[in-house]
């Protein structure tokens, strides 16, 4: 039985965005149409060693998603499913790039599930020329000063070359 607490035109849309890239935003563009309201939540990953703060993150991805009136940016900390309930969302968006990202993003939604079964998991598939892209992979190209032009907004790649360069 659904949570009168929560909307279903709401939604959240998680990650640790180190850094934010084209890959993401197009989710939140395209969450952005199917949803009121979207919610972009910066969370923390023990599993991961991150390049940016959380908010130097929040910062950026308000910059470079300015264009999109209903989309919000927050950051969280713990469980990703609790945050969407306390946002009062029904609905956990989730982009998938790869096979590998499927089986993950599977375990993760049927966790979820068990852990809230108000909360449901949306996903959208990449498109084509973003189902590569990762935001370690772009990290390790910024520390060998690859050209990253095609995969970051210039706000994220200016932060992540001035990063990069530092010891």
């Amino acid at each position: 039985m659904p949570d009168s607490n929560l909307s279903p035109r709401i939604a959240v849309y998680t990650g640790t965005f180190d850094p934010v890239h084209y890959g993401h935003l197009d989710v939140i563009e395209r969450g952005s149409k199917l949803f009121d309201k979207l919610i972009v939540g910066v969370g923390i990953n023990p599993d991961k060693k991150t390049l940016f703060t959380i908010e130097e993150r929040v910062r950026l991805i308000e910059t470079v998603a300015a264009g999109w009136p209903n989309v919000e940016v927050q950051s969280f900390e713990g469980l990703a499913v609790r945050f969407v309930r306390d946002s009062g969302a029904r609905i956990m968006l989730r982009g998938l790039r790869t096979l590998s990202d499927m089986e993950y993003e599977f375990t993760m939604s049927l966790m979820n599930l068990a852990q809230d079964p108000a909360i449901e998991t949306l996903f959208l598939m990449a498109k084509e020329e973003f189902s590569h892209v990762s935001s370690s992979l772009l990290r390790q190209i910024a520390a060998l000063d690859g050209n990253l032009t095609k995969f970051l907004p210039q706000p994220v790649l200016d932060a992540l070359k001035e990063r990069a360069r530092r010891p």
